[in-house]
């Protein structure tokens, strides 16, 4: 693969994650914004694709994101995306 043809790889894979955050979680936060901007490897925004799609909260993924590529198995509860809707329709039965 061409240098230029990763570039537009990573830009493009970039605006997915972003989209995918905007589609859970509304608008982001500018510095988020920002921050994702500067991530320039491949590795760190493929695995944050999946984070976006798998974390309940906004919060869990700004987390993760700092863990950079060290943690990748995305395993347990943390990372069940319909978890708090579990919990709110638990509590809702009570």
């Amino acid at each position: 693969m061409f240098f230029y043809e990763r570039e537009m790889q990573i830009g493009q894979d970039r605006q997915d994650l972003i989209e995918i955050l905007y589609m859970r979680f509304g608008q982001l936060p500018p510095e988020l914004e920002e921050q994702l901007y500067t991530i320039e490897d491949y590795e760190t925004i493929d695995r944050l694709i999946l984070v976006a799609a798998n974390v309940p909260t906004l919060s869990l993924f700004i987390e993760e994101m700092y863990e950079g590529n060290r943690s990748f198995k995305l395993v347990g509860e943390r990372f069940n995306p319909v978890a708090h809707l579990k919990r709110e329709g638990d509590s809702n039965d009570r």
